[in-house]
């Protein structure tokens, strides 16, 4: 088989302009970046929604990936092949993963966004914005404290990183302003993916771009030597960064490779932050369609929930339906199959592995009240067995599972799956949130541990309920919580695999993220700036005399 981009170059796109069309859009309305490529028009917003809302998540995902956003691609060319007016509205990949060891977020074989060469490298400049609108805050913020300091800031209580779109582990811990009094203040500093950055979580909470100017000012930057908190409106920033964002704040339109329109945009870490595309995006591609596929980061425990938790909440959405991916090789993988006997067939491992499916289902269903189906995302070296096995143990549920092979075939091997979810909107939607804004903080945590992830309870290290205290005494307390934790089980520990039980969640820090609109608990050590590994992807990325790229997937 072709590998992605050389599929992705086989195939004929269209002009822009004519996917515009599609949905009523003329090249009036959309500002174009070359041939295949658009901003879309703030004016969208205006518009009444429409469309049904259907999330695709995942079972707890292993290294290999399940192919979420594969489905959600397949699945949108799929709903348009049964005759839908549908739109994928996706995630913007980060240049990191790209270079480093993931590879891109474009989707892959025959289920992809296009042009997928520009999608994962610079695209439309969104990312390089943020950059620069986070950056442009952190210097604003050291050159108040060499200018004299006025607001007191403790130069060790600065929570605000600098940021670059790029995995550089050397940069996650430095001293700035080295060089003696005329070249800044020294300080320790550091920087982050521009993933984790507030300000991207912010870009993709905004619901526009007063919204967006108003979340970057009440953003806390730093703590003056009295330890009150100090924002970017304190540090006169807002107006300067917002400006920075106003052609990022509008979504962009692509095309999948069956001409299916897709809009990407945003794309904040799915840990420390909700890991979904934009508020924007998402209402705008709601108001010009009638189905709206999207997706959320790593398993239905971390990106389906902050996505009904914080982001429906946020927006005002409620989905109207759920696509839950799982492979039979994750099932086994969770059963206690060996990775390097993976490729063998197993039924007692996809039994064993079950629990994980089974328990992503039932909060799907009751946790949060909605209608879902499983798309069983087929490798090749899944058995007829193995695959109805996960099919038999769904229907004790009274749930549909279908083999998605939108990798393979496209949409054509998708038109069961989009079959199946237009048969989620008939079904009873008790849609609700796992826990009230007017829980305590406490009580929000505890909710999201017990109902979500299954633990028997929650503790919080004496460093974290120190923090807890001071985010109450500073009025946090009815805003959402966003717990960072591994995506590799429902527990902290990513050793416990399926469904485990009789744990708890220890909290070891909480942070606020005031202009995101959220407090980050945080279990572990969350690395908010990857290293390249041994043998980056980048070693196999080059491009020739002709512009031709090569290497890139």
């Amino acid at each position: 088989m072709m590998s992605d981009i050389e599929i992705a170059k086989a195939n004929k796109k269209l002009k822009i302009v004519e996917i515009a069309k599609k949905l009523n859009l003329n090249e009036d309305d959309i500002d174009l970046y070359g041939k295949y490529k658009a901003k879309l028009p703030m004016k969208i917003l205006d518009e009444k929604p429409k469309a049904k809302l259907v999330l695709v998540t995942a079972i707890t995902p292993t290294k290999m990936g399940e192919g979420k956003t594969t489905t959600s691609i397949g699945l949108a060319d799929g709903l348009s092949k049964i005759g839908k007016n549908v739109i994928a509205v996706l995630r913007e990949p980060s240049l990191g993963p790209v270079f480093g060891l993931k590879g891109g977020a474009a989707g892959g074989g025959y289920s992809q966004v296009v042009p997928m060469e520009d999608i994962n490298l610079h695209f439309t400049g969104d990312f390089h914005a943020i950059s620069a609108a986070n950056n442009l805050i952190s210097a604003m913020l050291d050159n108040h404290i060499y200018q004299g300091n006025e607001l007191n800031i403790d130069t060790n209580k600065i929570i605000h990183r600098r940021v670059v779109d790029m995995n550089d582990r050397q940069l996650r811990f430095i001293t700035s302003g080295q060089g003696g009094e005329k070249n800044g203040v020294e300080h320790k500093d550091g920087f982050d993916i521009t993933v984790a950055s507030e300000v991207m979580a912010i870009f993709c909470l905004a619901t526009d771009l007063m919204d967006l100017k108003n979340r970057l000012g009440r953003m806390i930057i730093a703590y003056d030597k009295n330890d009150n908190p100090v924002t970017v409106n304190d540090i006169k920033a807002t107006g300067a960064a917002a400006t920075l964002l106003y052609e990022a704040i509008r979504p962009n339109l692509v095309q999948t490779l069956e001409h299916t329109p897709a809009i990407v945009h945003g794309g904040p870490f799915a840990n420390i932050a909700h890991g979904c595309n934009s508020i924007i995006a998402t209402k705008m591609g709601m108001r010009l369609s009638d189905i709206v596929v999207t997706e959320a980061g790593f398993g239905a425990d971390l990106g389906a929930e902050k996505f009904f938790d914080i982001k429906c909440r946020a927006a005002g959405l409620i989905p109207d339906g759920v696509v839950l991916v799982a492979t039979v090789r994750a099932l086994k993988l969770h059963g206690g199959e060996e990775f390097d006997n993976l490729k063998n067939e197993n039924i007692d491992a996809v039994i064993k592995g079950m629990p994980n499916l089974i328990q992503h289902i039932k909060n799907i269903k009751e946790v949060y009240g909605l209608p879902v189906v499983v798309a069983l995302n087929r490798f090749p070296t899944d058995t007829e067995k193995e695959l109805n096995t996960v099919i038999s143990e769904c229907d004790k549920l009274n749930v549909e599972v279908s083999l998605s092979e939108g990798f393979m075939k496209g949409g054509e091997g998708t038109k069961d799956l989009a079959e199946k979810v237009v048969k989620l909107f008939d079904k009873q939607n008790d849609f609700k949130f796992s826990y009230e804004l007017s829980d305590s903080i406490y009580d929000k945590l505890l909710k999201v541990a017990t109902k979500v992830y299954h633990a028997d309870g929650i503790e919080l290290t004496e460093n974290a309920m120190s923090q807890l205290k001071t985010l109450e005494k500073l009025g946090f307390t009815n805003i959402p919580v966003c717990v960072a934790k591994t995506q590799y089980s429902f527990s902290d520990n990513p050793k416990l695999l399926s469904a485990p039980t009789g744990f708890k969640i220890t909290i070891r820090n909480l942070k606020i993220s005031s202009g995101a609109g959220f407090i980050v608990a945080l279990t572990g050590d969350i690395m908010t700036m990857p290293g390249l590994p041994k043998m980056p992807a980048a070693e196999n990325i080059d491009i020739y005399e002709n512009g031709e790229i090569v290497g890139l997937f």
